[in-house]
C-alpha cells in the first residue's frame, strides 16, 4: 500500500503540486534581442495582487510574435497553471490578442505570444493590459481548491493540472482508499470555513530547514532567486506555490468531484470542477 486515506479534523496534513508543463514542441521562449542581452526582469504585478483586470506597460522586446513588457498582470505557465490570455492594447486602440503567456528564456522574464498575423508593437512603446478576468479567476478558483483537496487526501501526490473548466491531483495511493463522496464531503467542509489566504515568503535556506513544507515526490521549489513564495490557508495548508490564488476560500464555493481513475502504478487521478 502506497498511502491512506484520512481527513483528520483539525488536524491537515500539507501536500503540494507537481510542476511538469513543459514547451510544446516547436515552441521556445523569446530570443532576447541585442539591446536586451542578458534580459530584462518583468515586473510580476499578479504576485502583489491577483485580482488585477488591466494595467498599463511598456515593450521591452518584441519579434517573432512574442512580447515582453517591463510589468505584467498576466500569469505564465507554469505549476499546472495555464498561461493568461487577454488583449493587449496599444495607443492607436488596435487591439492584439494574447494567446497564451509563458515564461521567458530568462527566470525573471515573461513572454506574451500574440495571436498568429497580428503586428507586433515598437520596442519602447506604452501599452494596455486587459486580461481575460472570467478565466483567469475560474482558475483562481480552481488551483486553491486543489490546495484544499491535497489536505483531504493525505498521500503523496505525483502530478496536479488545472484548466479553466476542471482539475486534478494525482496521488501516490492505493485505487480503493479514493472516495469521490468523502473527498467532495471533505474538501467543501473547510471551504466553507471561509479562510482568507495568505502569501509569505521564506529563504532557501529556511525551506531547506523545513523539508516538511516539500510534498511532491519528483520535483523542488526553484532555489536561487534568494526567496521563495508560500500560500498559507491557516490551519489548513502551507506550501510553496507561485500560481494565482482566491484571497477567501470561501470564493471557491465548492467542488464536485467528477472522476477517479487509475493513470498507473503511483498516479491515482481525481478530477474536480466548481459546484457553480
Amino acid at each position: 500500500m502506497k498511502g491512506t486515506f484520512t481527513f483528520v479534523e483539525g488536524d491537515v496534513h500539507l501536500q503540494s503540486l507537481k510542476v511538469n508543463v513543459p514547451f510544446n514542441e516547436g515552441e521556445r521562449p523569446l530570443q532576447q534581442t541585442p539591446f536586451d542581452e542578458g534580459g530584462v526582469p518583468t515586473e510580476l504585478l499578479f504576485r502583489d495582487d491577483a485580482y488585477l483586470k488591466t494595467a498599463t506597460a511598456r515593450v521591452v522586446a518584441a519579434r517573432d510574435g512574442q512580447i515582453e513588457l517591463d510589468r505584467t498582470i498576466f500569469y505564465p505557465l507554469g505549476g499546472g497553471q495555464p498561461g493568461d490570455t487577454g488583449f493587449l492594447v496599444r495607443e492607436n486602440g488596435e487591439r492584439l490578442a494574447i494567446a497564451d503567456t509563458r515564461k521567458g528564456e530568462t527566470p525573471a522574464s515573461v513572454a506574451h505570444l500574440i495571436a498568429a498575423g497580428s503586428a507586433l508593437p515598437e520596442v519602447g512603446e506604452s501599452v494596455s493590459l486587459e486580461l481575460d478576468w472570467p478565466r483567469r479567476y475560474a482558475l483562481m478558483r480552481l488551483h486553491t481548491a486543489l490546495h484544499v483537496m491535497s489536505c483531504v487526501v493525505i498521500a503523496p501526490v505525483t502530478g496536479g493540472n488545472i484548466a479553466p473548466d476542471k482539475a486534478r491531483l494525482d496521488f501516490d495511493i492505493d485505487m480503493t482508499l479514493l472516495d469521490a463522496g468523502k473527498i467532495e464531503h471533505g474538501t467543501n467542509e473547510m471551504i466553507a470555513r471561509g479562510v482568507a489566504t495568505e502569501s509569505v515568503w521564506i529563504t532557501d535556506e529556511e525551506l531547506d530547514a523545513r523539508p516538511e513544507l516539500v510534498k511532491t515526490m519528483s520535483v523542488q521549489p526553484p532555489r536561487g532567486a534568494g526567496r521563495i513564495r508560500l500560500l498559507r490557508i491557516p490551519d489548513i495548508d502551507l506550501q510553496p506555490c507561485s500560481g494565482t490564488h482566491v484571497a477567501n476560500i470561501a470564493e471557491i464555493g465548492g467542488i464536485r468531484v467528477i472522476r477517479i481513475r487509475n493513470e498507473g502504478k503511483r498516479n491515482k487521478r481525481v478530477e474536480i470542477v466548481l459546484a457553480g
